[in-house]
């Protein structure tokens, strides 16, 4: 709801210099309705995050579940980077996130063992790309930003 505010609140702008009933028709709508529904939603994050309850070890369970198939993107961006185009690339990282899927193998390693794949990239860089520091980098400087400097 408030997202869909921003829409009229900007065809506003353009004719500020012109003052008339419809704009302020507008805004006595939007404002009430935009903060209202703001609290109401900061209020139930609010009451979110109190409660939470976070599990790493579960969390960790689970992306090993998945054998790997997280570090799909970056495996297929290193590919592009190595000059293979990008519809090639997403056909090979999708041809191994498949049988991964079908529980035939880790991701990892059938990446490792597909002649096609290791054509552009070694054993040492697909196993580069299954690093989680890459996804993890900037929750500190988030965190910062929500919540202010520790």
């Amino acid at each position: 709801m408030v997202r869909a505010y921003v829409t009229p609140a900007l065809e506003n702008v353009a004719l500020w210099h012109e003052r008339d009933i419809s704009h302020s028709s507008v805004e006595r709508v939007i404002a009430p309705d935009a903060t209202v529904t703001l609290d109401f939603a900061l209020a139930r994050l609010a009451g979110l995050m109190d409660t939470l309850v976070v599990y790493p070890q579960n969390m960790q369970k689970n992306l090993e579940r998945l054998g790997g198939l997280v570090h799909s993107q970056r495996v297929l961006l290193a590919l592009t980077r190595k000059g293979v185009a990008r519809e090639e690339a997403y056909r090979l990282v999708q041809r191994n996130a498949m049988k991964a899927w079908a529980g035939e193998g880790e991701f990892g390693a059938l990446l490792g063992a597909d002649p096609d794949v290791r054509k552009h990239l070694s054993q040492a860089e697909i196993a580069h790309n299954f690093a989680l520091d890459p996804h993890l980098r900037h929750v500190d400087t988030i965190f910062a930003r929500v919540f202010g400097k520790a």
